[in-house]
Parts: structure tokens; sequence; C-alpha cells
């Protein structure tokens, strides 16, 4: 196995030990692998060693399969394990990423667009720690410059971070992995995929003798039986089937190619007529029989269906309509999970669009509202009506304009179970991003009032009325209305994956404030060209050489202004912090001690300034200084004239460049002028812990006024069950904030009182707010 680097890098396929789950990448020193070699010419095991981490473990051989560098850092861009595989072992998008060149044309999708570009670049877009720089992969990303009428949907310039890879327009430029990335142009809004068409497989459900069944066969036919038998074979449970038709066959299949016939929508064996117009079938609402004739079965409602006893499947009506020779109305039902038959089509005619055995056709009769989403003891599905994506009435809607809690009303409305906003189905970064910037702040209010576009105002109308206003008002957010938003999301093209996949919080933040309410950015930055750039988050970069054991933001923010050369361009009403992480998993920090005041002065530009020793207005600025502890604990150094001239003498000093500073003009100078301090309040943090999201919000002025928040927190029942939220006091987070620096530090994690230990370990993102720009914005 050749390898020109110092390291060669593995992908797991199987799950053989807690830190290598299938589609994690890791690696081993060419040494170490080829002294293993020398001593056991087949050896079971290699001791490789996790992506950003120096602990190896003994993984088996055979769950392990080689990359080349380029190919580990092609699949490091993606972020999740299980997605990263699928691209590994249907290699033909990462075969034709590795062929393309730069100045090729390409498309890219874009929020569910694929839009038409030039290949501009092809490397990493973010740094690496100094510690793992020497075996540390980052992901490769490609840089496209959109083209044609496709010019203006892209979010960059070619700058991305402070660092420019190529230079394009405004809003000309996208940075993507490679699986959004295809060759050539495109003629039509969804690509033709790379790989060829899979047959449709459906769930592995139980069956027993004599269940009459389809069976979904290898070229994509449909034929009918009867299982005989089921027997345990070595790749698993199989069926034996007497198949119907004139030889009288028998088959055996595996479990997941055989559904019950009861469960289908048509016999397999119906021609279906070619010139009828199945979209002439689909109505927008049906009325329900039986037990259930109140409700109405509409587009978009989310819906149950029970495939057998004890197992339940969930989904969204996309389809609704008559089949050709079959009674009654039929369902089609985009489930959440791959327990399909299909991706929306029925014997090779389209239906409704959906991902590859995640589409099911059932009886009407089947179908009852989502238990899941019922109030607590309306669990039944007949004690309250369909939650619909597009529905116009929601009971649980509140109209009004309702100001966010604080205090004793917060502690009244919010603590307890079944509090905050209910989570379901990878929900929980949106849930916690929601309940942290609306619970208990009004500084981004604006986007629930500013005038949108027509086909925007729906969004913007469900996050105010079913999402911000229950949570202010009744402390609780059903997971329907939650759902019912990233649906929107869904079907306003931005992203087709927004109802089924885990999100990052910056990416929901960036498409809801930019893409489609259009909020002025939060962040406006002006870097070391005088060049302003515009943003609603900023993530914090750290220099390879800081010196920093256990930071606190405030240091962190200066440090990566510094190693950047940026300033702020005007004070943020809202100041949105990512801390510094390699993905979601690697921590650069164990601890980091959050700053509740967060003081921005020093990092405004054209901003008045004060001398770090004796108070007054400071006219110099020395970026050499920065590490200089001697004067203050804080970073940047500024001086007046005086006593830079006095620090400067000293022989260790006299090589640096005191830079001079910019004053407003007409700002008034002399001594005893002392420039205002601006500062930014702490109001909630984000924490991520294997891949789940919380919050910690501050609900009152008392520095032990702390409340955390988990959409997850407690679950009732098992698949067909319901995720319970909660929101619990924590006074424990004031206590610590409250402790010298030098004691904080020797306290060991695992020994915090109750939920402190994830604000101080699994910090994700910081959110500051100024209380005076925000009356403002």
């Amino acid at each position: 196995m050749d390898s020109k680097g110092k390291y060669l890098y593995f992908i797991c396929v199987e799950k053989t030990h807690n830190s290598f789950i299938p589609g994690s990448i890791c690696y081993i020193e060419e040494r170490r692998y080829l002294e293993k070699f020398e001593n056991d010419s087949n050896p079971e095991h290699l001791p490789v060693m996790a992506m950003g981490s120096m602990v190896s473990y003994h993984v088996k051989v055979m769950a392990l399969r080689h990359l080349s560098e380029t190919e580990a850092g092609l699949l490091q861009a993606i972020v999740e394990d299980a997605q990263r595989l699928r691209y590994f072992l249907h290699r033909d998008e990462l075969d034709s990423a590795l062929a393309l060149k730069i100045d090729a044309p390409v498309s890219v999708e874009i929020r569910s667009e694929w839009c038409q570009g030039i290949l501009r670049y092809i490397g990493s877009i973010t740094s690496i720690p100094a510690l793992y720089t020497s075996h540390m992969l980052p992901g490769i990303f490609f840089g496209i410059e959109l083209q044609g009428n496709d010019k203006g949907k892209g979010e960059y310039d070619g700058t991305y971070m402070s660092r420019t890879f190529f230079c394009c327009e405004k809003n000309c430029g996208i940075f993507a992995p490679f699986n959004r990335v295809r060759p050539g142009r495109l003629r039509t809004s969804w690509p033709q995929p790379l790989t060829s068409r899979k047959p449709p497989a459906a769930s592995a459900e139980p069956l027993n003798p004599g269940d009459r069944v389809q069976v979904f066969l290898a070229d994509d036919s449909f034929r009918q039986g009867v299982v005989i038998a089921l027997k345990k074979e070595e790749a698993g449970m199989c069926a034996i089937i007497s198949m119907e038709g004139e030889k009288q066959e028998r088959l055996t299949v595996p479990l997941e190619c055989a559904m019950k016939q009861e469960l289908l929508s048509p016999p397999a064996s119906l021609q279906l007529e070619a010139e009828m117009d199945w979209q002439d079938s689909v109505s927008s609402v049906w009325s329900l029989d039986g037990d259930e004739k109140h409700f109405s079965l509409s587009l978009n409602s989310v819906v149950e269906v029970s495939l057998s006893e004890g197992r339940t499947v969930y989904g969204t009506v996309r389809w609704i309509g008559r089949l050709p020779d079959s009674e009654g109305i039929r369902v089609g039902l985009e489930l959440e999970e791959d327990k399909g038959v299909s991706d929306g089509t029925f014997k090779g005619r389209r239906l409704f669009q959906c991902p590859p055995k995640r589409g099911l056709f059932v009886r009407q009769s089947s179908c009852r509202p989502d238990s899941r989403f019922q109030p607590p003891g309306k669990r039944d599905g007949k004690a309250s009506g369909w939650h619909t994506v597009q529905g116009s009435v929601n009971s649980h809607a509140v109209p009004s304009t309702v100001a966010p809690l604080w205090g004793d009303q917060a502690v009244q409305v919010l603590a307890g179970q079944m509090k905050g906003i209910q989570g379901h189905c990878n929900s929980c970064y949106m849930d916690a991003t929601l309940f942290s910037l609306f619970s208990c702040s009004s500084v981004l209010d604006s986007l629930l009032f500013k005038s949108a576009q027509p086909s925007d105002a729906l969004i913007q109308a469900t996050l105010l009325r079913e999402i911000v206003n229950p949570l202010r008002t009744e402390g609780y957010v059903e997971a329907s209305s939650v759902m019912k938003l990233r649906k929107q999301l869904m079907e306003g093209g931005h992203c087709a994956s927004f109802t089924t996949d885990e999100k990052d919080p910056e990416e929901f933040l960036n498409l809801v404030m930019h893409h489609i309410l259009a909020l002025d950015p939060l962040l406006k930055l002006k870097t070391g060209e005088q060049k302003v750039q515009d943003g609603y988050c900023y993530q914090i970069f750290i220099d390879q050489n800081n010196s920093l054991a256990l930071p606190t933001v405030q240091q962190l923010l200066e440090h990566s202004f510094h190693s950047a050369l940026l300033r702020l361009a005007e004070v943020p009403s809202c100041l949105i912090l990512q801390m510094p992480r390699f993905g979601k998993k690697f921590k650069l920090f164990d601890k980091i001690i959050p700053s509740l005041e967060l003081d921005i002065t020093d990092l405004l530009s054209d901003s008045p300034q004060e001398c770090v020793l004796c108070g007054e207005l400071a006219t110099m600025e020395c970026a050499e200084c920065f590490r200089d502890a001697t004067f203050s604990n804080t970073g940047f150094k500024q001086f007046c004239y005086t006593c830079s001239k006095q620090v400067h003498s000293l022989p260790r000093r006299q090589k640096h460049v005191p830079s001079p500073l910019l004053l407003p003009e007409g700002y008034p100078t002399g001594k005893y002028l002392r420039p205002p301090r601006e500062q930014l309040e702490l109001f909630a943090v984000l924490c991520i812990e294997t891949s789940h999201y919380v919050s910690f919000v501050k609900y009152g002025p008392s520095s032990q006024d702390w409340i955390f928040f988990d959409s997850m927190a407690d679950r009732y029942g098992d698949e067909d069950g319901y995720n319970i939220p909660a929101v619990q006091l924590c006074p424990e987070v004031g206590q610590y904030l409250e402790m010298p620096l030098g004691e904080l530090a020797a306290v060991c994690p695992r020994d915090m009182e109750g939920v402190a230990k994830r604000l101080f370990c699994d910090a994700y993102m910081y959110l500051y707010q100024s209380p005076s720009m925000a009356l403002y914005r």
C-alpha cells in the first residue's frame, strides 16, 4: 500500500469501537503500520487514531478501508459519518470529484437549486490547531465562481473568514463539499445522480407464514406471493415465498424485499394506464371515514401508519388520489426513515418527490394523526385535529405580540417538564437556537416584524405565531410547529434535508436572517486593508502559537481579531460567536470561561481608546505589545503619547513600531478625557455534546439567574413515543462564574454540580447583545 506522506488514512465501514462508528476517518503513522506488518504478515487489528485524537485504539483490519490523502480530505468535508460512508461505498461522485480541475465548468447545489459556475479553488478553508498540524486533515472544499443568471446567489466574494482563496464579485462565490458539486453544466434543476438507480427495497418488517406479500425484484418489478416459511441465512433472516402465476415457483428473499400486501396501494399485477394523468387524482383535502370523520387529511399532514403490531412508521402526506383498478382513496407518504418501497414513483410514474426508500402508498383508512405531536393526555390520535405544514388553522397559534420573559415570570412560565420546545427528528439544533434567541431576549425580534416577500411571509408567520409567541405565553411549543417551519424551509427550495438531517445553528441562522428575511447584517468587520465585510456569526480562529490554557471568551475574541487583523466597523446589536473547534467532535480547549460582559472598546475601528497605563485618551497602538502581560491582562495595548514613549524606551521594546490611532472627526482631545467603554451582555450559550445541542439562557439580573434547556431531555415510549422537553433552573452556573479564575481552574469538570460542566466544557456558540444598540435595530 503506497503512501507518500507520513500517515496513512482509513475510513471505518463497520462499528468495532465506541470511538469508531461507520464513516469515521482514522489514521496511523506509516512507520507503525509497516512495523505491524513486519511482525505479523496478517494482523487482525491495527492501532489507529480517530481524526482529532492522539489516542490509539486497536480496530479490526476488516473494518477499515484505505484512503488516499486527497480522498480523506474530500470525505472529511462531509460532517455526518453515515453520509460520508455512503459516498465512499458508492464512489461515483467521489471519483468524479477527484477528476475535477481548476477552471472547469461545474454545477453546484445552493439551497436545493443547481447553479452554474467555474471551479476556482480546491483545498481547505479552515486552519488546523498547531498540535495537530502533522496529521490532521482539514476538509477539502471547492471554491466556485457563479456564472450567468446564477450570479448573486452565492454567499462570498472568494474570501472566507478573512482569508482570500480566489476573487469574484460579491455574493458570486460559494464554497461547497464535493457531494454538492457536479462536473459540467446541467440543464435541469434536478441533476441526474451519478450512480445508477438501485431497485427500491421495502423495510424489513415482521412477516408470518400465510401473509400475502409483494416481492420487489432486482429488475424493479413486483410480484405477488404467499409466505410459507421463514429461515435464517448467513446474510440474515429470509422469507420463503410461493409466487403466484403459472409456474408457482418458490423464491427465497431477504425480509427487506417483501412487504405485506394489505399495506400497499394497488396490486403489483395491475397494468396502469399509460395515458392517465395521475396528478388529476390529487386532492388537497380529503375527509376521513369512520371514527375520525371529524378530521381532514390534507397534503403535508403529519401521519402515522401501523405496519404490524408494535411497528409504526411516521411520514408526511405528499399525494392523495385514486389509482386505476383499486378501490378507495390512496395516500402517498414520505416517511421519516428508510422504511418505504420507492422514491415517490409507482411503476415508473412519478407521483411525488422523495429520497429512495422513503416513499410508501397506503390506504387512506390506514392513516391517523401523528400521536407524537398531540398534547399530553391527548395522544390517542382522536382528541385533536391534524397538524399540517401549510394548514391555515392551528389551535396553538398566538397571533398577538408578546414580550420576552424575564425574572420570576420566566421561572413561572418556562420551568418544568414538557416545557420549552419539543424536539423531534434531529431538530435539537433548531430548538436550542430558537429558545436561546427568543425566550428571554428581544434583540432579534426585528426578524419577526420586518417586511418580507410574500413567498417568505408564511415562514415569518410560523416563526412568530406558532413558535415565539406560544413559547413566551405558554412556555411550550409542540414539535409539530417546528416541523412545520422545517418543512416550509425545505419546500421553499432552501434545503432538501431540513426535515430529516441535523444541521448547524449557524447554517439555520444564516438561512433565516440572510436568505429568507434579508435582515441587515449583524456584524460589520473591517480588515487590515480597510475593507468592510458583512456577516451574521463570527467564527473564532486562534493563532497556532497562542499561549492560552484556560481562556475566557474575551481573550479568545481578542486573539482571533489580532491574528486576523480585524476590527469592528460598528457596535453590533447582537454578536454571535462560534467557539474554536475542528468539526463537532474536536474541541481546541477543554474548558472555556464565559465572559458575562464582553468589552469590545478596543476592537472598534476608528473609535476613541483609553491608554492602558494612565487612562487618558490613547493616540498610539502597538501590535508587538499584544502578548505582553506587563501592563494588563487584555490583549490590545493602546497608549497616550507620553506613555508610549516611556514604554518603548526599554531596549526589548525599542524595535516595536507603534501605529497612530484614528479618532472620529471632531472628537475633542486633551487631558482628563476618558473615552466611554462599549460592553455587550451575555444572554445565552449553545452547547453540543455527541451531536446533541442544548442551551443555557440568562433569565434575570442576578448572577445565578440561569436556566438550562434540553428539547429531548426525556422520552415517553419507544419508536412510537415522543420526546419530553425540559427547562430547569441552574443557579450553580452563577456560583462557578463568581469564583476566582485560579480556583475555577482547579475544579475538575466531572466534579461540577448540576449541568455546569456542559456550559464550561461543551460551549459551541455564545450570544451577546448590546442593551443600547438593540433599541435601534
